[in-house]
């Protein structure tokens, strides 16, 4: 068993207090069903999969699930669920006595799967919510949110050192993943962060092998596609603030036999600009229906940006989804980061 070290990263009473609560939701628990956001990231998925394996060693029947998409893991995830936990959305069970959402902000982020929280809460079973988003509804039973957790992964790091669970490879390989992509591959870690990493490396994590089918693959269409978004960029100087905002869109067209993995990816590319504080991408999900991504440096919130267009996320990357039509949706979205707070 491992040593818990919790207490070292200076966590609050209430987080404690919640973290206690948690655990002893989870110990013992026969049967449980972990569901990440729809179009999940490794935080989403990796964080998933780990407390799964962990509920599964114990004894748990455990299955990983999303709302979208409804039949499939996302190509670049798959190497974090070597055995197999993850189950289309139509065979998670309609009301699971015990439920767990992960990195999920609002019910909403659970697609068509959000009639199982209901139905759970209905039946009397429970809904924990184990999650860092600062926009987080707390829609369970029980909670487990702590905004300042760099990743939902850290927040289950803590849980398993709470449980007493022992720490193997492939649950560390799922965590790291969460942990490596949702701090911009460390540029946003905090000593916290790299004391965990050190953990989940002293476990047998592989850096390489984890980090590449995340960061640093792509089939050879998604540099057609690159070009064709990067060449309708725009630099907008007086936006946010006046300290810049750098955005671009992606139609239906552009991403035509791609992965959704590259059209999520074009945000981490326009943001290198060194011009802009803030970077947006809007993506087509329907005739007039988009799906953005918001992307700041370091000055501008823009979670608030985010929440203020129905959607939700961290000080310095959310999303959202709008309606309308390109024009008018552009100017929403710029109209909400002007208004965004600078931190």
């Amino acid at each position: 068993m491992l040593t818990v070290t919790i207490a070292a990263d200076k966590i609050t009473a209430e987080h404690a207090r919640d973290l206690r609560q948690a655990a002893a939701v989870l110990a013992g628990a026969p049967d449980v069903t972990l569901l990440g956001h729809v179009n999940p990231d490794a935080d989403a998925f990796g964080s998933a999969v780990g407390l799964a394996l962990a509920l599964r060693n114990a004894g748990a029947t455990v299955r990983v699930s999303f709302g979208d998409p409804v039949d499939e893991v996302p190509e670049s995830l798959r190497h974090l669920d070597t055995d197999g936990l993850y189950v289309p959305a139509a065979e998670v069970p309609e009301a699971p006595a015990l439920l767990v959402a992960l990195d999920a902000g609002d019910l909403s982020r659970l697609g068509v799967l959000t009639d199982r929280v209901a139905a759970t809460r209905e039946a009397g079973g429970v809904v924990l919510v184990v999650d860092h988003h600062v926009s987080n509804t707390r829609f369970g039973t029980h909670n487990l949110v702590d905004a300042s957790a760099e990743a939902t992964a850290a927040i289950v790091l803590r849980l398993l050192d709470e449980l007493g669970e022992p720490l193997t490879e492939p649950i560390a390989r799922a965590l790291y993943a969460g942990l490596l992509t949702d701090t911009s591959s460390f540029r946003r870690a905090t000593g916290s962060t790299h004391r965990a990493a050190a953990r989940l490396l002293d476990a047998g994590v592989d850096a390489s092998a984890v980090a590449r089918p995340l960061i640093d693959t792509h089939p050879f269409g998604y540099l057609n596609m690159l070009s064709t978004v990067l060449g309708r960029v725009r630099l907008d100087p007086a936006a946010a603030h006046g300290l810049g905002l750098v955005h671009t869109f992606v139609r239906t067209e552009d991403v035509a036999g791609l992965r959704q993995e590259e059209m999520e990816s074009v945000i981490n590319v326009i943001r290198t600009a060194a011009e802009a504080e803030v970077a947006a991408v809007l993506k087509q999900a329907g005739p007039d229906t988009w799906t953005g991504s918001l992307r700041a440096v370091g000055r501008v919130d823009v979670s608030a940006a985010a929440i203020a267009l129905g959607g939700g996320g961290h000080r310095f990357a959310a999303g959202f989804t709008v309606h309308g039509d390109l024009a008018e949706v552009t100017d929403r979205v710029k109209a909400a980061i002007d208004a965004a707070p600078l931190v």
